[in-house]
């Protein structure tokens, strides 16, 4: 009995052993480093994706801070409240 459960756990080890090994093997092909590649890749252009997210939200904060300090947003003023000059008016002085 007690062969047996050795038998057992070393096959058991062995199985373990042989994945792993054909798992780092498979990284090592051509197929598997492009496939690396193209996670890196990939993680790379979501970074750069957040990046630009961050960096549109943090410009559009700043454009909002600075148009209430300027005053940019403030209301038009309405035609009741402006007056323009005449037509006719200057040409009339000369």
């Amino acid at each position: 009995m007690r062969r047996l459960f050795w038998l057992a756990m070393g096959v058991t080890i062995g199985a373990l052993v042989v994945r792993r090994l054909s798992r780092a093997a498979e990284k090592l092909t051509p197929q598997g480093i492009a496939g690396q590649l193209a996670d890196g890749l990939r993680d790379l252009a979501e970074a750069i994706g957040d990046f630009g997210a961050d960096v549109r939200a943090a410009a559009a904060a700043r454009e909002d801070e600075l148009r209430a300090g300027t005053g940019l947003d403030a209301p038009l003023p309405d035609r009741s409240q402006v007056e323009l000059p005449r037509r006719g008016a200057h040409a009339a002085d000369n």
